[in-house]
């Protein structure tokens, strides 16, 4: 096992978590797309959500990798920088890619998540080791983040479909954020001295369920009853994910029970 910089423990490899964080998140949209198509129904957008969940933990590992470096107030802004550069490349690749958008998408925001943290490192001069590393994990997850958001609101890869319900409706807008929230809450709500790559990562998978709830709601007057599907199976995800998160805070906060009141100060 590795040490990860400023954190606990890494108990996952980061390259294992970029392939089931990628390789899921790409399977959860191509399944929901081709298999709602193909069955002429909705009720395969879960799917969708399910990938944006795996993909979701990858970003979080990212800002958990580079935010360890301690630039403190950076996290939320990293977290929206990684679904700006993800929004930006979904959009491009959906709209010159047909089917193939998704895969087009993911391959223009690896390119601009490296040359962002090449420029941060190289004119900014942050001299942060994995700062190209982590930002092109990010944008790659921003960008299957919304691909795989807006196809479960929509219920298909169609750029044209996806604009009039997605983009045109405002619902991008609440899966922005709540994209952005499930990428950055959980290293921001789990950081400090005890912080753990299993407890932050657990606690992940509940903020993507989150993401994912967000997405069924505005599918709902998309796609009618195939989104409370997306909402039910969503809620399951967080119930056990918090309650397995819950057992992990009870885990780590047992180490620190026993360090007794702050000594009085002098007056």
């Amino acid at each position: 096992m590795s040490v990860a910089a400023g954190g606990g423990e890494a108990k996952l490899d980061k390259k294992k978590l970029m392939i089931y964080g990628i390789g899921g998140g790409i399977v959860g949209i191509y399944l929901a797309g081709i298999l709602n198509m193909a069955m002429d129904t909705n009720y395969f957008s879960f799917l969708a959500g399910l990938g944006v969940i795996a993909v979701i933990v990858m970003g979080s590992e990212a800002v958990r990798m580079v935010c360890a470096y301690g630039i403190g107030t950076g996290v939320p802004s990293i977290g929206m920088m990684a679904t700006g550069m993800g929004l930006v490349a979904a959009m491009f690749g959906l709209s010159i890619g047909g089917i193939a958008g998704p895969i087009i998408g993911l391959v223009v925001a690896v390119a601009f998540g490296y040359f962002i943290g090449a420029m941060a490192n190289k004119i900014i001069k942050m001299n942060i080791p994995v700062m190209e590393e982590s930002l092109t994990m990010l944008a790659a997850a921003g960008a299957i983040t919304l691909i795989g958001l807006s196809v479960l609101v929509a219920g298909r890869i169609d750029y044209e479909l996806i604009m009039g319900s997605v983009i045109d409706t405002g619902y991008i807008a609440v899966l922005f954020i709540a994209g952005s929230l499930a990428i950055l809450h959980p290293f921001n709500a789990n950081l400090g001295p005890d912080e753990t790559q299993d407890r932050t990562l657990v606690h992940t998978i509940s903020t993507g369920a989150l993401a994912m709830i967000a997405g069924g709601i505005a599918s709902i007057a998309i796609i009618g009853s195939a989104g409370i599907l997306t909402i039910l199976i969503a809620a399951v995800v967080w119930l056990w994910a918090f309650r397995w998160y819950f057992q992990l805070v009870k885990r780590d906060s047992a180490g620190v029970v026993g360090t007794g009141l702050l000594p009085k100060g002098e007056m």
